[in-house]
């Protein structure tokens, strides 16, 4: 089924196509097969379907959309997606030429993407797939209808595709920001002595989804514990707080960590949120357009490494986006999971870092910032820039 039948004009391409185009060629890939949630809210413009937001299962299958995109050729382009998803293209139509809202699961919407690769004779193209991302039903659908045809992983190219921010993509990465940030310090002033863990990290759900943000984790500790799961532990008179939350606007991602403290915060916890936030300083001095991203890692490291505070706190930097940890990619296996690739590579102007020091305390507990900073020529911006000191507890 085409719902736009007889379209062939292309007109409001949400993406940078030149630049898409370029890092096809050099990755060698003719067609895009995009097939996560991301990317295709990526390659769509924002869009994403309400009503598999939080869960894919369905029946004995899952939601599968697919994007379809063949390089330089925009009029072939096709989107694959649920049969519900007419609806939202009669309200808000699809770039894309040909959209096929048909699927219940992975194999029906694997076959219309065969169907579609055969119509626009790319059935022995290089063929760029997401593995991660890419069930092994379909993926061995996809492999016996096409022999002849090559698939690559694409995942490196659409990453990079991700890593410079659009305008609007800051906007709204600042507004998750933003969001998380308010809902973070007025979790803190609502938050009294004898509230538990539990009942902070629903009150943060609550203030997040009344601002108009989609609550995904809060980790939590209280006192000298570096414990962050949800629990009964209560807070009481003189003990820390840590908060550290992420959420999304629109799909992008607003992740910060604040310092709460019920009563009045002595000279060692001063000090001590000092020295991390001279970590964060050091790091944020080498953001700039052109900085070598390695050259900034190096740089926070060594005014840590120089602190008294050194054993037991550790320096983080990733970017982030439409997830958590995206391009550039800074630090290899600290703690997550990737290669460093873009150590050796310069900043570039709209990329997002998400810049975090952390400090486990043996005596004092779990003693965090965590910020959000855009890549600008100049240095940088930060996003939620509030309440980085101790925040008092209880003041609601």
């Amino acid at each position: 089924m085409n719902i736009a039948p007889g379209k062939t004009d292309v007109s409001g391409i949400p993406f940078d196509q030149a630049r898409v185009d370029r890092l096809m060629e050099e990755a060698g890939i003719d067609v895009l097969f995009a097939t996560s949630k991301h990317n295709t809210q990526y390659l769509l413009g924002g869009y994403k379907f309400i009503f598999f937001a939080a869960m894919d299962a369905i029946g004995h299958s899952r939601y599968l959309p697919i994007v379809l995109y063949e390089k330089s050729g925009p009029e072939h382009a096709a989107y694959i997606g649920n049969k519900m998803e007419g609806g939202e293209h009669q309200n808000h139509p699809f770039w894309t030429p040909t959209l096929h809202a048909a699927c219940w699961g992975t194999l029906d919407a694997a076959n219309l993407a065969v169907e579609h690769l055969l119509k626009i004779g790319k059935q022995a193209a290089r063929i760029g797939i997401e593995p991660g991302f890419l069930p092994s039903d379909a993926y061995t659908l996809i492999r016996k209808a096409l022999p002849d045809a090559k698939l690559i992983d694409a995942t490196g190219m659409l990453e990079t595709m991700r890593a410079i921010k659009t305008e609007a993509e800051l906007e709204k990465l600042r507004i998750a920001s933003e969001l998380i940030t308010d809902s973070m310090l007025a979790t803190i002033r609502w938050a009294r002595e004898g509230t538990t863990k539990t009942d902070i990290i629903e009150q943060l759900r609550r203030e997040e989804t009344n601002r108009g943000a989609h609550f995904e984790y809060c980790l939590l500790t209280l006192g000298s514990s570096h414990n962050r799961a949800a629990s009964d532990q209560a807070w009481k008179k003189g003990e820390v707080l840590s908060i550290d939350s992420g959420g999304n606007y629109h799909g992008y991602i607003g992740d910060l960590c604040r310092m709460g403290m019920l009563g009045e915060p002595d000279a060692e916890l001063k000090d001590l949120l000092a020295e991390v936030e001279a970590v964060q300083q050091a790091a944020f001095s080498k953001v700039r357009a052109g900085t070598l991203g390695g050259d900034m890692i190096a740089h926070a490291e060594s005014v840590l490494k120089a602190s008294k505070v050194a054993p037991y706190t550790d320096f983080f930097a990733h970017g982030m986006g439409l997830i958590t940890h995206e391009a550039p990619f800074l630090m290899t296996n600290h703690p997550v999971a990737y290669e460093g690739t873009y150590a050796a590579k310069p900043l570039e102007k709209n990329m997002v870092l998400s810049v975090e020091t952390t400090m486990l305390h043996p005596t004092r507990g779990f003693i965090k910032l965590e910020d959000t900073v855009a890549v600008t020529d100049a240095g940088y911006v930060m996003f939620g820039d509030r309440g980085r000191g101790w925040n008092r507890g209880g003041a609601a």
